[in-house]
């Protein structure tokens, strides 16, 4: 599903970063829930987790109640007053159910112009064509715990030893971006707060964050490893053919020890004559 800072092109070099080793993974900002849906579910505990109430009542809806809310879109418009309508309901919290609620969101993110959630798209759209995914994201969250919380609360109360939390939280200085999707912003302040209550986790963390010295001056520390990144700047590339956007992973544990054990598996079993093929990432130490 598309979502302001998606992670779709990342998902693959995140999920390659995780440690090792973990019981419980925690997304803790999950927005469109990309690398949630990425990684392997395993036997590991999982947590989904955002601060906006309408998208944790559409994921628990596709989680709890899949048919009603596929019923409740079978006959929706892809129309610009039928989305005002449904906008304007929203923005009013209006007292329809809980699947009316999600459905009602779900429209406006299929039908906004780039999944803003503001301005009527005005593009075809086959809103049945979405069922099937729905039902697949139904049977992925079976097991998964929904939680609507700020993320200092969550992280506490999740935190332990074997704790894992992936975090993708509004980009520094971007935040304005998410004012458009019922989130009051994100600020400065809250980035500190994140970095302070990181420092004092249990668990490991892995950070995925826009590359400014601002966001490496707050992680500068010598327990924390900071990769950078690059991936197409969609939104530049449109006047500057191969705009490069500039990222950073930010973790309290060795980011290539997944990436490492794989490659002495495949020392071992090229000595026993098996070739085994990697993916290649491109990173920028």
């Amino acid at each position: 599903m598309s979502w302001i800072g998606g992670k779709k092109a990342l998902r693959e070099l995140i999920v390659s970063s995780f440690p090792l080793y973990y019981e419980r993974y925690i997304e803790v900002f999950g927005g469109g829930g990309w690398v949630l849906f990425h990684k392997n579910p395993g036997n590991d505990f999982e947590v989904y987790n955002d601060f906006n109430g309408l998208l944790t009542n559409l994921y628990c809806c596709v989680r709890d109640k899949p048919n009603e809310l596929i019923d409740a879109l079978y006959f929706v418009l892809n129309s610009r007053k039928d989305f005002d309508r449904v906008k304007d309901a929203l923005a009013r919290d209006s007292p329809e159910s809980d699947v009316i609620k999600a459905a009602y969101f779900y429209q406006l993110i299929r039908y906004s112009y780039a999944s803003g959630l503001t301005s009527f798209g005005s593009q075809p759209h086959d809103m049945w064509v979405n069922f099937p995914l729905i039902e697949q994201a139904h049977r992925r969250l079976s097991k998964v715990v929904i939680e609507n919380k700020d993320f200092e609360k969550l992280i506490g109360q999740y935190d332990r030893p074997v704790s894992f939390f992936y975090l993708d939280p509004p980009y520094y200085e971007t935040e304005k971006y998410y004012k458009n999707i019922g989130e009051d912003g994100f600020q400065e302040k809250d980035h500190i707060r994140l970095r302070d209550t990181l420092m004092k986790i249990q668990g490991k963390f892995l950070l995925s964050y826009n590359d400014c010295d601002f966001i490496r001056n707050l992680y500068d520390d010598p327990n924390i490893q900071i990769k950078s990144y690059s991936r197409i700047n969609n939104i530049k590339q449109r006047y500057d053919n191969g705009a490069q956007f500039p990222e950073i992973l930010v973790a309290n544990y060795d980011m290539s020890e997944r990436k490492k054990s794989t490659t002495q598996i495949n020392l071992f079993e090229m000595k026993n004559g098996i070739k085994k093929e990697e993916d290649n990432f491109y990173e920028d130490d």
